[in-house]
């Protein structure tokens, strides 16, 4: 949990919440949200279960239901339904009459998790001691509000997996090396689109402090944090192998969270907008394997009855934090800001959403 947030939480759902039928919850919320009206934003992410998208007012990717909250001028709460960080996003592009609630406080991202502020404050002095002042950081918005913040305060900004080969283009012009943060495989892939070497790629240690390569430091150009997407990392090169061996003329989709080797072996990656777009204008009877999130590959299913759909990984499981959002939670969240004693609330300091924001801005202006 980000320590730039200032938490107002109950931590631990009330035990009747648990006994109360689908059917009850499901008429409750319902209650609530035409009680409400548009004073009730609530905003749903593309990974998350059905039973919860299903009282979604949007869905989509992370920022964009950040911007999309911002833009709801009249919703005075906005119940976020994602991660932790997503909500922090939101916090910050919200205004002050705006407030940003996450449904349940457990509901992390364990790739953002893995780029701590105080790990990313003790690597960047070593780093401008080894290359000197040649380093602009870019943080994926799977990012904690410190760590973009940071990339705000040290003339960088951040990335979305739609973004991101205009973004590292970008930063090239700025600085001879790029610090990528958090996601190793994100960066490493759009690095490896735009023509940079594998051999010029760096993963920076935050547990050692320490960079590995067998590179001197001149032919550096890319240092990865060494992090990744519990999900993507999850597909494997022997997926792919299969999906070739059992259906010769399936196009196999990933996400750019994968590893190189995956993306490598599939017939094309994207974001997650990408893949739905790519699917959504796929012709009927095409047969498509798809590498991301479990929910979102099965709600693609339900919808292209047309088309053989399969998850590249059959047996792969959803983003277990991501799925902390259920009904009982949400219920909970929406009752206790109709009783007006709300919990939950994600509000990131002045300070550090003043640097953080500076970092999304440079992006947007140019996306």
């Amino acid at each position: 949990m980000s320590i730039t947030s200032l938490l107002q939480q109950t931590s631990l759902l009330p035990e009747h919440y648990r006994t109360l039928s689908k059917s009850d919850m499901e008429s409750r919320i319902i209650a609530i949200k035409k009680k409400l009206g548009s004073k009730l934003f609530i905003p749903g992410h593309h990974y998350q279960k059905d039973e919860v998208i299903q009282f979604a007012n949007a869905t989509g990717d992370s920022l964009q239901l950040a911007q999309l909250s911002a833009a709801n001028k009249e919703a005075e709460n906005i119940v976020f339904c994602g991660v932790h960080f997503m909500a922090e996003t939101a916090d910050m592009l919200t205004n002050e009459q705006q407030h940003v609630y996450l449904p349940d406080m457990r509901a992390g991202c364990s790739m953002a998790d893995m780029a701590d502020i105080y790990q990313t404050e003790q690597a960047w002095p070593i780093l401008q001691k080894l290359f000197g002042d040649t380093i602009i950081p870019l943080t994926y918005v799977n990012s904690t509000a410190a760590i973009k913040a940071f990339t705000g305060r040290h003339g960088g900004a951040c990335v979305t997996s739609s973004s991101a080969k205009d973004m590292v283009k970008w930063a090239f012009t700025q600085k001879q090396r790029i610090f990528f943060l958090p996601d190793q495989h994100l960066g490493r892939n759009t690095a490896y689109d735009l023509g940079v070497p594998l051999e010029n790629m760096a993963v920076w240690n935050p547990h050692t402090n320490m960079l590995e390569t067998e590179q001197p430091p001149e032919k550096i150009q890319v240092i990865l944090w060494k992090g990744h997407c519990s999900v993507h990392e999850g597909f494997t090169v022997q997926h792919t192998e299969f999906v070739r061996q059992a259906h010769p003329n399936m196009r196999i989709l990933v996400h750019p969270e994968c590893s190189r080797e995956v993306v490598a072996a599939a017939d094309d990656a994207g974001s997650t907008k990408y893949i739905i777009d790519t699917i959504n204008k796929a012709p009927s009877g095409s047969s498509w394997a798809i590498g991301t999130e479990m929910n979102l590959v099965n709600r693609i299913i339900s919808q292209h009855p047309d088309k053989q759909i399969i998850s590249l990984n059959k047996h792969f499981c959803p983003c277990l934090t991501m799925n902390r959002i259920d009904l009982p939670h949400l219920l909970w969240c929406l009752e206790s800001i109709e009783q007006g004693q709300p919990h939950n609330r994600i509000q990131v300091d002045v300070h550090t959403a003043k640097e953080a924001r500076i970092s999304l801005e440079r992006m947007l202006i140019r996306a």
